[in-house]
């Protein structure tokens, strides 16, 4: 638990870090390196579990797309996600024809392009909520502080109150620890953060994003959150590795700690009303 609590605190720094010192760059490029760091750990399980992925080009690939909305914005390239995925589709469908064998041509194609879409496209949209008003870069911030912080408070509250009251299993062939009573303790801190940091920043928040919507808002959130994270556990039990990597000491590799926002991302994009 202290490593745990040491890496946690650390994290935060650094997030916080990045954000004041480089604003909206800052936050772009923060989310790109999650993305990428995320992928090669993804591309890890996937060759675990036998699909023999293209790590290395997906995770190029990986890394564009998710900053990509912040590309086209800066720069006016070209890179949307959409001509990005299918130009990936052309490349590997080539690749697996000289580089995998029969056995592996449509595990690898599959692997590959499956971390390009659940990880790099749905993380893309932090990038969109960072950069969703140039005139208001520290609304984009701030939301994309909200979002990650209503999705890993569900973490810690579902973990203590799990800890407290847990007594009947959620999916216990698929993460044996997780309690619907910690479910619910994790929902109820989410939708407490959710209020508290609205009421806080209400500045700098949208009009419409009062402490009440803060907290309805942070429900589903959560909800989503501790979906995504049953979603790595399936992957990693798929794999039969448990761990996805052993970076940040107490919680595993970045794809524990990025599990929870890549489901959230897009639902957050939307809830805000920036689509």
């Amino acid at each position: 638990m202290p490593k745990r609590i040491f890496s946690t605190v650390l994290l935060w720094a650094i997030v916080a870090g990045s954000l004041w010192y480089f604003r909206t760059t800052g936050g772009v490029i923060l989310i790109g390196v999650i993305a990428v760091l995320t992928l090669r750990e993804f591309y890890k399980l996937m060759a675990g579990a036998g699909l023999a992925p293209f790590d290395k080009f997906g995770m190029g690939f990986g890394a564009v797309i998710t900053v990509s909305p912040w590309l086209v914005q800066r720069f006016q390239l070209p890179f949307d996600p959409g001509h990005l995925l299918a130009l990936a589709v052309i490349v590997f469908s080539i690749r697996i024809l000289g580089e995998r064998d029969a056995q592996h041509r449509v595990e690898a194609l599959a692997g590959t392009l499956f971390g390009l879409v659940y990880v790099a496209l749905l993380l893309s949209y932090l990038v969109r909520i960072v950069i969703a008003d140039p005139a208001r870069p520290a609304q984009g911030l701030l939301l994309f502080i909200w979002l990650v912080a209503v999705a890993k408070f569900c973490d810690v509250g579902a973990l203590l109150t799990g800890l407290a009251i847990g007594r009947h299993h959620m999916a216990p062939q698929i993460s044996p620890k997780k309690t619907w009573e910690g479910a619910v303790g994790g929902i109820v801190v989410s939708m407490g953060i959710g209020a508290l940091l609205a009421w806080l920043w209400a500045d700098h928040m949208p009009g419409h994003m009062t402490p009440l919507v803060g907290a309805l808002i942070g429900a589903p959130i959560a909800m989503v959150a501790i979906v995504s994270d049953l979603i790595e556990s399936i992957i990693k039990r798929r794999a039969t590795i448990k761990d996805s990597g052993g970076l940040i000491p107490g919680i595993g590799g970045i794809f524990d700690v990025s599990d929870s926002l890549i489901l959230t991302a897009p639902l957050g994009f939307f809830l805000f009303g920036l689509a």
